[in-house]
């Protein structure tokens, strides 16, 4: 698919603490998903540790700005945010922390591709 035929909903749930992980697949794939338009509507869901690592590191704040502005919705599951006590830090951030499971479900019996890392 190459940029201007942008299709289908992507959904991203990052659970990894790991920093390399996050910098080098979630935020880049997820970046150039939206700014390539390979896909026409980017969701990432901070879910379980990578919401500690992402109030932790001012560098992947700095990317996650990026990819707000590049219009990636990103939202937080507020049951593990509030499980690390870093709920108001994410909202902070312009994320959106809500309770997550019923929305991922509905993402999972959806029109939306899902990928977990």
């Amino acid at each position: 698919m190459t940029a201007g035929n942008s299709a289908g909903k992507l959904v991203v749930l990052w659970t990894s603490g790991d920093r390399e992980v996050a910098e080098k697949m979630v935020f880049m794939y997820t970046l150039n998903a939206r700014v390539r338009e390979w896909w026409q509507d980017v969701t990432l869901i901070v879910w379980g540790p990578s919401a500690r690592l992402l109030v932790n590191d001012a560098d992947l704040q700095d990317y996650l700005k990026k990819l707000q502005e590049a219009g990636v919705k990103v939202m937080a599951c507020k049951a593990c945010t509030d499980s690390y006590g870093v709920s108001a830090s994410l909202a902070s951030l312009g994320i959106e922390v809500k309770y997550m499971g019923e929305p991922f479900t509905h993402y999972l019996q959806g029109d939306y591709k899902v990928i977990t890392i």
